[in-house]
């Protein structure tokens, strides 16, 4: 379907209803669109094509959608990922963090709203030209115009999210921010994705940063990031 000014998105769904409709509301959104709807087709066109985001559906035949973010993320492409599965089960949304997705969207939904989160998760990816800014707190520290990161002076690889949520908690040394505040500042929307996200995502850096992370857990508020 080619390129258009703000990048192509890959939609791979095999529902043929539902992948039209993302793909109309994307292009106009200033999207270009290549929609698949088999998964090992789908890995083959994120080599080739090199979308800026991934639509995926994690319901396919054959190849599902989980196992599509992990062969990426194994070969250390770091494409943003939405998932969109009909499955509105806890433990689907938080494997599919788990594995390095970006977000996640349950069907039925609305194609703006789809259109919405593509949007929210390139801008999480760096989408913008940002000030020369470096942060440190403990063991952790970010260079947000290079959107690198370090724990205990060794590189780690995040997502987009990990690495927003990380500097957003380090740019606040010592202020306990809630979970709904996170999900605001980090996701760009507010309690309807669930708080339980920011929980899974905390969880996950603390697991990539190590003995280096600074994050501390507010029982019954959210985190903070403690300065030692």
């Amino acid at each position: 379907m080619g390129s258009a000014g703000r990048g192509l998105v890959l939609v791979v769904e095999d529902e043929a209803a539902i992948a039209e409709l993302a793909a109309l509301y994307l292009k106009r959104d200033g999207f270009g669109v290549h929609v698949e709807s088999d998964g090992a087709a789908a890995l083959g066109a994120v080599r080739a094509l090199k979308p800026v985001a991934v639509v995926l559906d994690i319901g396919l035949s054959g190849m599902d959608g989980i196992e599509i973010c992990k062969a990426l993320r194994a070969a250390g492409d770091w494409t943003p990922v939405l998932f969109v599965t009909a499955r509105d089960d806890e433990l689907d949304r938080l494997l599919g963090l788990e594995i390095g997705a970006d977000d996640y969207l349950t069907k039925p939904f609305s194609p703006r709203e789809l259109s919405a989160r593509v949007r929210t998760v390139l801008r999480r990816a760096g989408g913008g030209t940002p000030a020369a800014e470096t942060f440190e707190c403990g063991g952790a520290r970010v260079d947000v115009t290079s959107r690198r990161a370090w724990a205990g002076g060794q590189e780690i690889t995040l997502t987009s999210t990990e690495f927003d949520l990380l500097t957003h908690l380090v740019r606040h040394p010592g202020r306990v921010l809630s979970r709904d505040q996170l999900l605001s500042a980090v996701w760009g929307y507010a309690a309807a994705a669930g708080t339980r996200t920011v929980d899974v995502h905390v969880a996950q850096l603390r697991a990539k940063l190590g003995a280096h992370s600074p994050i501390r857990t507010v029982r019954g508020i959210g985190y903070a990031a403690d300065a030692g």
